[in-house]
């Protein structure tokens, strides 16, 4: 036996090459815009979570690369150590306050805050509640737990408190993305909330895609909600509309304090570099006083979901900034894909097991910075497709 002979006998994606379909590790040249160039010729990027389009921001370039100036480009250790700047202190008070939480811890990549806040407060006694739809880092996080896991069904609330039910002797963690990201539908918080209460759980929620994109000031799922202070926990990324990378955990000073002392991935890792931080703090200046960002993010949005349902397409039931073009088959995502690339629309293809089985898509996604005229080529690039293709 040999550990290294499934890596031989893997050949999904040299079959999917020898097509020419092949849609992953597509190499970028420049500035992820709105439209940009990728081999030469321009294309319209609807696969970026950019979302409010601040990643070749001036401002923002300037806060970074002065933050180079001052600290250099990286800690070369964890926070826990040797690893601590100024500016990460400035960074966790300022989201913080923005948040409207007591306290905030950030990590090096926001897959690491959901694998060392879940880990760290579930146990061997505990029970975990996640949503099927649940992104890949909570479902890992709860394996680090050691904490019983159970799943409910996709935002069903009969599901889950038929769960809590059959075990409310047991302290419960209840994790949920705010907005799940392949299709763009937004959890049931309100009902989550009441299921929490009315069974003396905890809950968390994952809000990746939501922070900076829903809520009327971008604080999330929650604020769009209007159920800001019942949710226990607060997880998010750096990697979508903060322009950058990391994450963060938000929550109350006592809880955030022993993640702070015992989350293996926070103490374990060296910290965020100061370009970093200094970006997500000059991307909060901006979301704060350009509010108008998140309207215009979910105007192009709401422009492609509207023109591609009267396309004919299936575009599911989303209502956050992104939006699924649901084809069900797996090579015929593929082929379709490559047909608009070559078209000039840059889309996402994304299949089982990241999707449910007959649930592959195309996963496009909206920033600020898209235009109408951005939008409308590509519905017109989309129609000629799906004709191709006879889907619409």
């Amino acid at each position: 036996m040999d550990v290294f002979q499934k890596c031989h006998e893997f050949e999904r994606a040299e079959q999917v090459k020898a097509r020419g379909l092949y849609p992953y590790f597509v190499p970028l040249g420049g500035h992820v815009g709105a439209e940009m160039k990728i081999d030469g010729h321009s294309i319209i990027m609807l696969g970026s979570n950019n979302y409010l389009g601040l990643t070749d921001n001036p401002y923002v370039m300037e806060a970074a690369q002065n933050a180079i100036e001052k600290y250099g480009t990286g800690c070369t250790g964890s926070r826990f150590l040797n690893g601590t700047l100024d500016l990460h202190i400035e960074l966790e008070e300022r989201l913080a306050e923005f948040l409207r939480r007591e306290k905030v811890i950030t990590f090096s990549t926001g897959f690491q805050a959901n694998l060392g806040v879940i880990s760290t407060l579930a146990g061997r006694e505990d029970i975990i509640l996640v949503d099927r739809a649940d992104h890949a880092s909570i479902i890992d996080g709860t394996r680090m737990s050691f904490a019983r896991v159970l799943k409910f069904r996709h935002n069903d609330m009969d599901h889950l408190r038929h769960q809590l039910e059959k075990h409310r002797d047991q302290a419960a963690l209840i994790v949920a993305d705010g907005v799940f990201s392949m299709e763009g539908d937004l959890a049931d918080i309100p009902g989550l909330v009441s299921a929490a209460r009315d069974y003396g759980a905890r809950l968390m929620i994952d809000d990746a895609h939501g922070v900076g994109t829903m809520g009327g000031h971008g604080r999330g799922t929650a604020e769009h909600y209007g159920c800001e202070d019942d949710v226990d926990m607060l997880v998010g990324t750096f990697s979508k509309s903060f322009a950058c990378i990391g994450g963060f955990a938000a929550g109350p000073a006592k809880v955030i304090d022993y993640i702070k002392h015992t989350a293996r991935t926070m103490i374990f890792s060296a910290s965020l570099p100061p370009a970093a931080v200094a970006t997500v703090l000059a991307t909060l200046d901006i979301l704060e006083r350009e509010p108008e960002l998140l309207q215009r993010t979910h105007r192009a949005a709401e422009r492609a979901r509207k023109g591609l349902a009267d396309l004919g397409f299936n575009v599911g039931n989303s209502e956050a900034p992104i939006v699924p073009v649901i084809l069900g088959e797996e090579m015929l995502t593929f082929r379709v894909w490559r047909a608009l690339f070559d078209k000039g629309v840059f889309t996402n293809p994304v299949i089982t097991p990241a999707v449910p089985p007959d649930g592959d898509m195309l996963r496009t996604s909206y920033m600020a910075t898209h235009t109408d005229d951005m939008i409308d080529r590509a519905l017109d690039i989309f129609e000629q497709v799906g004709k191709q293709f006879d889907l619409i």
